[in-house]
């Protein structure tokens, strides 16, 4: 049984607030190809709040605030600077930038701050669980800290995105019309780095860089799987945020009692629920996800198997001697050219289907087409002859050669296309080899 208090309400609001804030931002930057930016804005912020820190020998969230932002928008124009004059691509630049700034963060911290309570695990893994002993009273009202700081940067990035929508669209899908429609395609860039790495400075001390950089990249690739329209991939960016937030305070709190431990990180839990949403997506999501392609790759083949059977019962039947024979199982094996066809399991549900459709009959080990089955037969056949004809004519193929390219585009023609070859060739009624187009 999970004991829940109001400590964990809080904890649950911050991760939630945090995740919210990131994914806004965070969307825009998987869109424009930049995810990693946010990774290194996160990290090259560290110097800044060592340095604020030494300038003013004070722990105050603003100080550290104004450092580490400032810090974090310089690391974007670093980036651009150093991949633009040293002729580097993207992810080398901010290779570059962002380690050498941490490690000169990591031994500020470890030097000059070392006599105070800065650590570089605090910053790396957060206090997400201290949340609510830290509180400040705003309006008469008694909030923690880090809530405040994150409900007001969550604030300032949604009125952002929100006045400011088509011009981020625009530069982030077509730089090159936005300029040309008047928008600042780099102005916008940068104002997206800005408010970065505000973002991620206001979740250092709540959630720490690590998950950070997670709640930066995990929601926006997430909704990459599920929706192609802008607003919609930036709300189910929030939403996953957000659950993944709840979700991972309850693994955190009710999961390693099961094992014998009393907790564990609540941010790490975040994390590693944000990563199964991303794996549940991966597998599930109903266009992009394993699960559907593989479904439409296999309903793909079996179209192609099914057409090939088809047509080759329809050529069996052009036979003057016996157009009733039909063909065995071992026949089609035998006669086709595809790959998908001649193999036997692929086959057999082929023609199973084409039984179940009414477009193919069995009597002992023959098949043959039904009337139902003619009619389409014909379509298929009508499709590859006219392809042969117009790959003999215009695309001036080998006879040997032109099976093998009509067969291809025969599965892939519809009622217009097939119209609109027909038309090109109305003063013929057979292929290259002489057979009659249906």
């Amino acid at each position: 049984m999970i004991l829940w208090t109001s400590l964990d309400t809080w904890i649950v609001v911050a991760g939630a607030l945090a995740g919210a804030a990131c994914a806004l931002v965070g969307a825009f930057l998987v869109l424009r190809k930049t995810s990693m930016m946010g990774d290194a804005i996160s990290h090259a912020v560290l110097p800044g709040i060592a340095i604020a820190f030494i300038m003013t020998a004070s722990r105050a969230a603003g100080v550290m605030f104004i450092g580490a932002a400032i810090v974090g928008v310089i690391t974007a124009l670093l980036v651009e600077v150093v991949r633009r004059y040293g002729k580097l691509e993207h992810g080398a630049s901010m290779g570059v930038v962002f380690t050498v700034l941490f490690a000169v963060g990591l031994i500020l911290i470890e030097r000059a701050a070392r006599h105070v309570d800065i650590h570089p695990e605090h910053v790396l893994y957060g206090a997400v669980e201290l949340v609510p002993l830290h509180v400040v009273t705003l309006a008469g009202f008694e909030l923690p800290r880090g809530v405040a700081v994150l409900l007001v940067t969550l604030i300032v990035n949604l009125t952002v995105i929100t006045a400011l929508f088509k011009e981020l669209r625009l530069a982030t899908f077509d730089p090159g019309l936005a300029t040309t429609l008047g928008i600042n395609a780099t102005a916008m860039h940068y104002l997206l780095m800005t408010l970065t790495a505000l973002t991620t400075v206001a979740a250092f001390e709540v959630v720490g860089s690590i998950l950070v950089i997670a709640m930066l990249i995990v929601p926006g690739a997430t909704a990459h799987l599920l929706t192609r329209r802008l607003l919609p991939f930036l709300v189910v960016s929030v939403v996953v945020a957000v659950m993944a937030a709840f979700l991972g305070h309850i693994a955190a709190i009710g999961i390693p009692p099961w094992f014998g431990f009393e907790d564990t990180s609540s941010s790490g839990s975040m994390a590693t629920v944000l990563g199964l949403l991303f794996l549940l997506a991966f597998l599930a999501a109903p266009e992009q996800g394993v699960i559907a392609r593989g479904l439409n790759l296999a309903g793909l083949r079996l179209s192609i198997v099914t057409q090939d059977a088809l047509g080759l019962l329809a050529r069996a039947a052009e036979d003057p001697q016996n157009p009733d024979a039909g063909l065995s199982f071992a026949d089609f094996c035998l006669v086709s050219r595809s790959p998908f066809t001649a193999r036997a399991p692929a086959l057999t549900v082929a023609l199973l289907l084409l039984r179940l459709r009414g477009q193919v009959s069995a009597s002992g080990n023959r098949y043959r087409l039904t009337a139902r089955g003619r009619a389409e037969a014909l379509r298929v056949l009508r499709a590859h002859r006219l392809w042969e004809r117009f790959f003999y004519d215009d695309g001036q193929v080998e006879l040997d050669e032109l099976h093998a390219a009509a067969d291809l585009l025969e599965h892939y023609t519809d009622a217009g296309l097939r119209n609109a070859l027909a038309e090109r060739f109305a003063g013929q009624s057979t292929d290259p080899r002489g057979r009659r187009i249906p």
